[in-house]
């Protein structure tokens, strides 16, 4: 069920949190540290950072790690979505499945690489639409 807006903070701080997932991504990788877990801060910098788009549109949604369902909602609500931004529907395998042993295939440093890319991107195309309101 979505939740009243007005309890979810501001888009900025939505994007503070996104950012601060992308800069724990972007360091240097220590030999403990799994790709996995540097991808699931790559799907947390998106996912946060289309939370932000629609807060700002003021568009309810839920607490999902879905990111399809929050593109979708914000594509239902008129925004135009790049192609690189629609890519970023790929990294949700990372807020679960990835996260956690099991039969899962583990993520290789070109995988991370891909994804933190998308990120970047997501983040980036977020701020330029909230810089817009």
């Amino acid at each position: 069920m979505p939740r009243d807006l007005s309890e979810l903070g501001t888009p900025q701080d939505w994007l503070r949190r996104a950012r601060s997932n992308l800069a724990r991504a972007r360091q240097p990788k220590a030999e403990e540290v799994l790709w996995e877990d540097l991808c699931f801060d790559t799907q947390q910098a998106a996912e946060k950072s289309l939370k932000a788009v629609l807060v700002a549109r003021h568009i309810p949604f839920r607490f999902v790690h879905d990111i399809t369902e929050l593109l979708t909602l914000l594509e239902n609500q008129g925004v135009s979505l790049p192609e690189e931004i629609r890519a970023s529907a790929e990294l949700t395998d990372y807020a679960v499945e990835n996260r956690y042993p099991g039969p899962f295939e583990p993520v290789t440093e070109e995988e991370f690489k891909k994804a933190l890319q998308i990120a970047e991107a997501v983040v980036a195309w977020a701020e330029a639409q909230i810089e817009k309101q």
